[in-house]
């Protein structure tokens, strides 16, 4: 081989262009940074102005933080340096312990600081789970794992409020000062709690619960008499084993009953609580599950022995409603990665969101998240007025586990989605969108799947006929706006009732149920080319007007419709 010329410089040998010419980067989608997800989202924006106008301005701060790049890259890191089980010391004592990047603990601060765990149990304002529900949005556009510690403790207020002996953990579920510390109760600033309910022989049917509990003593605990129990078994999934304590249930005398186990004991010793291993998951990798094992572990029984069932449920109402409004916040960043993408990058001779394709996927996918968002922040709506209205407690008994599985069930296909608009780019890791479409089936599992949604659809109208009114008044003022609403509203009912004498059809009717949610809520509060193509396409689909993909709306759909509607998506400067 000829030894190189030295009588050149490199410049000449390697090309006038230089040696890195074919690296010079073009036509690559702007970053998604520089947005706020509230202020620059129409219908979220005027769905506070409507309900809770004095959230707004937490709403937006919130918002801010879902476009802000340093904030994006924290999300990132999270996901990349995933959490790692330390059941020992150095000294070889039992610590059962879970280690985090610090990007965990720095979202986990950001969320408690802007009360996406607290605000609907600390404000004295008017519709407070409304503005919460948008809070919890907001924050599953900045990242989903940790919205799983922030739904369980915004929860678990309402067990620890049926409890006396727990007054204290209700006001530590109230702190906006997050404490990653093994620090006993009394002496922090805030808690995290946990939930470990799911044993591998029973999964989502807790009657199969096989840990048992025999009563212990009954002692003072920060005030108030706890009745202690000895619990013994193994849980298949315990979300945030390094939380502060632990919903759990157990049965007494072959009766499932509801416990209560802090890992740190009033004399600050730690409860016998053995992490086994952490769960390998698809998704949601920035968060901790883990297999955990109760050998002699104390714990504080919440309600009365043989009502656990019954107790937990009362807690999961809220954390299913967390999962409903999660899943369309999930969406909605989807479609704002993708409207993004399209919008900032060229293909074919121009912009790919100009091409007439692309405008139609855009739209149907806006057109969902839009459905999905107006259902959830509904069911959330009902949620304020449990307690003093009974048709809307009704409405929310039925609605609660629909939209958890619609919504829910919804979110892949839109992740889906929104990765085809990308390409091979939305695939990479380095890109949010593969962290999302990993993330998005996830909710669907989570606290019951779909089919046990369905299920207690079915069963909330079985045995509440209460409910069934309650849909018919949801529905009714906006009868005669939409003949498509109503037609489809009208063959609803004899589902319903075919639903009612065989499970067969829950899902079905479930569905039916979900759709026909949506479109009064768009009736009364969306654009009228979102309520058309809504209605087109959802609701009135003869053959050949609606495939089973985004996308595929037909000719019952005008492009400038399309057009109006991807517009209004798109996050406002």
């Amino acid at each position: 081989m000829n030894a190189p010329r030295t009588d050149r410089p490199l410049g000449a040998v390697c090309g006038a262009v230089g040696r890195y010419s074919t690296h010079v980067v073009t036509n690559q989608a702007a970053p998604a940074t520089c947005f706020n997800a509230f202020d620059g989202d129409v219908v979220l924006r005027t769905a506070v102005a409507r309900e809770a106008p004095w959230a707004a301005a937490r709403c937006a701060a919130l918002g801010k933080l879902a476009g802000d790049e340093a904030v994006q890259e924290i999300a990132r890191l999270a996901n990349r340096h995933v959490p790692e089980l330390r059941t020992h010391d150095r000294y070889g004592n039992r610590i059962d312990w879970v280690e985090f990047h610090p990007a965990w603990h720095e979202l986990m601060s950001l969320a408690w600081r802007h009360e996406v765990p607290s605000l609907a149990w600390t404000t004295k304002e008017q519709q407070p789970h409304f503005a919460r529900a948008v809070l919890s949005y907001l924050w599953n556009q900045v990242e989903q794992g940790t919205a799983c510690p922030t739904g369980m403790a915004y929860a678990s207020y309402a067990g620890f409020m049926a409890e006396p002996a727990l007054k204290i953990w209700a006001e530590k579920a109230c702190g906006t000062v997050y404490e990653f510390s093994r620090r006993e109760v009394a002496r922090k600033s805030s808690v995290v709690v946990g939930y470990a309910m799911t044993e591998k022989q029973g999964g989502s049917d807790l009657r199969e619960t096989q840990t048992s509990a025999v009563y212990s003593h009954c002692a003072g605990y920060h005030g108030e008499i706890a009745h202690w129990y000895e619990l013994t078994g193994h849980k298949w999934f315990c979300s945030v084993p390094q939380s502060d304590g632990f919903f759990t249930l157990a049965k007494v005398a072959n009766e499932v009953t509801c416990f209560f186990l802090p890992r740190t004991l009033p004399d600050g010793t730690y409860n016998r609580f053995f992490l086994q291993r952490l769960k390998d998951k698809c998704g949601n990798r920035s968060n901790a599950s883990s297999e955990v094992e109760f050998s002699g572990t104390l714990a504080i029984r919440v309600g009365a022995e043989g009502g656990g069932i019954r107790e937990v449920l009362s807690h999961a109402h809220l954390t299913r409603l967390d999962f409903a409004v999660g899943s369309a916040g999930l969406m909605r960043q989807a479609l704002g990665l993708a409207l993004n993408h399209a919008g900032t990058r060229d293909g074919f001779g121009s912009r790919l969101a100009d091409r007439p394709m692309m405008i139609n996927v855009l739209a149907d996918m806006a057109v969902e998240v839009e459905a999905a968002t107006h259902l959830a922040l509904r069911v959330a709506r009902a949620t304020d007025h449990i307690a003093t209205d009974e048709q809307q407690k009704s409405f929310a008994r039925v609605a609660t586990p629909m939209a958890k599985f619609f919504n829910c069930s919804r979110a892949p296909a839109v992740a889906y989605e929104a990765l085809q608009c990308h390409g091979g780019n939305g695939f990479i890791e380095e890109n949010p969108m593969a962290r999302l479409y990993r993330e998005a089936p996830l909710n669907s599992v989570w606290e019951g799947t779909a089919n046990m949604m369905c299920m207690d659809v079915r069963r909330t109208m079985l045995k509440n006929s209460g409910c069934r009114e309650a849909l018919i008044a949801e529905l009714q003022d906006v009868r005669g706006q939409h003949a498509g609403f109503d037609s489809f509203v009208d063959s609803m009912w004899p589902l319903l009732d075919r639903m009612l004498e065989d499970e067969f059809l829950a899902r079905a009717a479930t569905e039916a149920i979900a759709r026909a949610v949506q479109g009064a809520e768009l009736l009364r509060h969306s654009a009228s080319e979102v309520v058309d193509v809504f209605m087109a396409t959802r609701l009135s689909c003869p053959p050949g007007n609606r495939g089973v993909m985004f996308g595929s709306m037909g000719a019952a759909v005008r492009k400038s419709q399309a057009a109006a509607i991807v517009q209004r998506a798109r996050f406002s400067s």
